[in-house]
């Protein structure tokens, strides 16, 4: 961590990004609050995560876009396009203008869809190889430390002065993330145009994923897993309420302690991938999840709170490590693309187990659905481990991944993100 630390580029983009997720997560949740006060409705707070959601379908096109365009020179924009709209929300004062808010949600999942590609990418730019598991576990982190702190703040804000003191925080964070990003000397060569169909260029992502058999393996075995991790989004209820005999407000310690386990988990996220490689490494985080999920059968307290942890840790390792695997495995000229096809391809799978886990928890026992996820996400964890027990970790060097004709700037290398909760996006849900 301290030879990321001693990147200039690196820090700037890392206090950038700090700042910028304050005010996401303050924000997000803020617009669920701000809905509900208005109309009363848990259903109609709850459209303004679906609204949030709804334009990752267009992720191909965000990731084609990324690849097409210098990466920093469209972070600032969107940073700074998303801040009028943000803005807009001073002028909410009661239901009448809850479209305003809906609106807003579009505009802000677009952003994040479009800001997650083109951040990812522009790390494995700018960064030489050997610093992007540094770089994300760094990312993954910050994620997970505002996770704890932000909502809170938000919250508190919300009820001390309103939503619209929430937006210009954001707003705040989004200019100040946009200054950040305008002082890196990082200077990214013109991105050099294709010839091939739109439809082509777009689907080029999942087609390099195809072709390549170690990123491949990774995605099949997350996707394999998220499968029946959204089931948990349900199910964690029940944990709090049936299992553990608590208040339902108890799931915000629960919360609280896998943030601190994932927190644990970056912090040696980055040895610890250079010693297992990047297979063996993400097989772990998920039979870590595996293993604390279990854990959560139980009405013991304390063993339920490790269990969280555990769990916790391993997410985060998943999600480093498959941030890093994407960066390190993929030309440079195919990172925005690859990047939003692998969230595409991993978030129908985990959107549809949290539909069905909402159905399932009424009828089978939360019990019976943890341990469904354990022996899941477990058995995906062996086998990938087992398929990548030969492969020999040998990061891509950053000139071989770099297009034809690339250059760098100010002596800055190129090099060869992150799924649902990664720290490539604005705001992102978390599996449990």
């Amino acid at each position: 961590m301290i030879e990321l630390l001693r990147h200039r580029d690196a820090r700037l983009l890392l206090t950038g990004e700090t700042l910028s997720l304050l005010g996401d997560r303050a924000m997000f949740l803020a617009l669920g609050i701000w809905v509900k006060s208005l109309t009363g409705s848990s259903a109609e707070a709850g459209l303004v995560f679906f609204a949030y959601a709804l334009p990752g379908l267009l992720a191909p096109a965000a990731g084609l876009l990324a690849d097409r365009v210098r990466r920093r020179t469209l972070l600032i924009a969107t940073e700074l396009a998303i801040v009028p709209p943000l803005l807009s929300l001073l002028f909410v004062h009661d239901r009448s203008q809850l479209w305003l808010i809906y609106l807003v949600a579009i505009l802000y999942g677009a952003s994040g869809t479009l800001s997650g590609s083109a951040r990812s990418a522009l790390l494995a730019e700018m960064l030489p190889s050997r610093l992007l598991p540094q770089a994300n576990a760094a990312l993954q982190t910050t994620s997970e430390g505002m996770r704890l702190v932000a909502p809170l703040a938000g919250a508190g804000l919300f009820a001390a002065f309103g939503g619209g003191a929430v937006a210009c925080l954001d707003a705040a964070t989004f200019v100040a993330s946009a200054i950040c990003l305008a002082a890196l000397h990082h200077r990214a060569p013109r991105p050099v145009p294709h010839e091939h169909h739109l439809l082509r260029q777009m689907t080029a992502g999942v087609g390099h994923i195809n072709r390549t058999p170690d990123l491949r393996r990774v995605i099949v075995a997350l996707g394999v897993s998220l499968l029946v991790v959204g089931f948990a989004e349900t199910a964690i209820f029940s944990v709090v309420g049936q299992g553990l005999h608590r208040h339902p407000s108890f799931l915000g310690v629960l919360v609280s302690v896998q943030g601190v386990g994932a927190i644990a988990g970056a912090l040696v996220a980055a040895p610890l991938l250079r010693r297992l490689g990047d297979g063996r490494f993400i097989a772990l985080g998920l039979v870590f999840f595996a293993v604390g999920d279990g854990a959560l059968v139980t009405s013991d307290v304390a063993v339920a709170l490790t269990g969280i942890a555990i769990a916790g840790a391993g997410l985060s390792w998943a999600l480093i490590g498959f941030g890093t695997t994407v960066q390190q495995r993929t030309p440079l000229d195919l990172q925005g693309r690859v990047y939003s096809a692998a969230e595409l391809v991993l978030s129908v799978p985990q959107t549809l187990s949290i539909g069905f886990g909402a159905l399932l928890v009424s009828v089978i026992d939360y019990r019976l659905l943890l341990l469904a996820i354990a022996a899941v996400v477990g058995a995906s964890g062996a086998v990938l481990a087992a398929r990548s027990a030969g492969a020999q970790y040998t990061p891509p060097d950053a000139e071989l991944a770099r297009p034809l004709g690339a250059g760098s700037g100010r002596g800055e290398r190129a090099a060869g993100g992150l799924w649902p909760d990664g720290a490539g996006e604005r705001v992102h849900s978390d599996p449990q």
